[in-house]
């Protein structure tokens, strides 16, 4: 099969589609791989890496995407992208699909390109093993985010996380007991801050209570969310729809009850945001103030330690990339359900029933 690796062009985007150790495992399968000049450059892979394990270089977008059966990137195509990409041919990415714009989704529908988004691989267990790696970084990342954020120097509170004797430390509310959430929480724990954490789910507040007694928890009801953030230094919002649009867990009516200069971290801005007033954001330009607050929008926070999320990525993902590669997708997908749920399009029909819902059942 012939497997193209493009260099990614969405602004801050360091991270790239395979690295070299996987790239180096598809070739010894006997399949020909095609990797874009310089798109491991922000994650630190030089082309003489990719090189010298059986990959081409191709110093043009659009024979990368032309030559490829099997696309592989991280993040979502953007237009120019799927239009190099030929009729019939399978596309496998963090595609986010439920926040992109639908002429995007009707172009991949148009020219019949089978869309998988790692993001909805899911296990038997209910787990996500491809997203989850990338959940952990961003959620321990929240924590060195804020210390940052509440700096005097950037109009933060000034507020040193864990406090000194005789100081109290922040006061900081996750929403979300999730992979984000819990590793957010592991993080900000560990730098010595008061941490509330809420969730729908009391087996998950069990579970935080039993193994961070430390921990407050409460259920995430609206009079819960809106004690809880009255007191707020910082609140992480790490709710989650695996395929659809984030919950809005955060109204502007709430915002307008907490202290002036407290800081907002969306996670879920990815997904379209968990906070009313959230509005996606760039690593040059990653905040704004509204209501008196901070907003904290940037929505791919593991780029920011590219190499390290390409390899934890590439761990994760490898398994069902040699599937798709050695079997084809329709093999591939018949054999494998966890792959089977995470098909948006394919042979020019909607898979995806978030996607599906959102358009009003059509």
């Amino acid at each position: 099969m012939n497997i193209g690796i493009p260099r990614e062009r969405r602004p801050f985007e360091y991270r790239v589609g395979l690295s070299p150790a996987g790239v180096e495992i598809l070739a010894q399968q006997g399949h020909t791989i095609f990797v874009e000049h310089e798109a491991g450059a922000g994650a630190g892979f030089s082309d003489n890496e990719y090189e010298k394990i059986g990959a081409r270089i191709a110093y043009s977008p659009e024979e990368v995407f032309g030559r490829a059966d099997l696309l592989l990137k991280f993040s979502r195509p953007l237009e120019d992208e799927i239009s190099w990409m030929h009729p019939g041919a399978t596309l496998m990415g963090m595609l986010l699909l439920a926040a992109a714009r639908r002429s995007r989704v009707d172009v991949l529908l148009e020219k019949k390109i089978t869309a998988i988004a790692y993001e909805q691989i899911e296990s038997e267990k209910g787990c996500f093993p491809v997203l989850r790696p990338m959940s952990q970084i961003g959620g321990q990342m929240t924590a060195q985010i804020a210390a940052r954020w509440l700096q005097s120097d950037l109009g933060g509170k000034g507020i040193l996380l864990g406090g000194i004797p005789g100081v109290p430390p922040a006061e900081v509310v996750i929403i979300g007991g999730g992979v984000v959430g819990q590793n957010a929480l592991i993080a900000f724990l560990g730098l010595g801050a008061h941490v509330t954490l809420l969730d729908r789910d009391m087996a998950v507040l069990q579970r935080i209570y039993d193994r961070y007694p430390e921990t407050v928890t409460m259920i995430s009801t609206r009079r819960n969310i809106d004690r809880a953030c009255a007191f707020a230094d910082v609140v992480v919002g790490a709710a989650h729809i695996p395929g659809g649009r984030a919950p809005i867990v955060l109204t502007r009516e709430t915002l307008k009850m907490m202290k002036p200069r407290s800081l907002l971290i969306d996670m879920g801005i990815d997904q379209g945001g968990c906070f009313e007033t959230s509005r996606p954001m760039s690593h040059d330009q990653p905040t704004y103030i509204e209501e008196g607050l901070i907003h904290y929008c940037v929505p791919n926070v593991p780029s920011l330690v590219a190499r390290t999320a390409t390899h934890a990525f590439v761990n994760a993902a490898m398994p069902y990339i040699m599937k798709v590669a050695a079997l084809g997708v329709e093999k591939a997908v018949t054999k494998d359900p966890s792959l089977a749920m995470a098909v948006n399009t394919h042979q020019g029909a909607l898979r995806n029933l978030h996607l599906w819902n959102a358009e009003g059942g059509k």
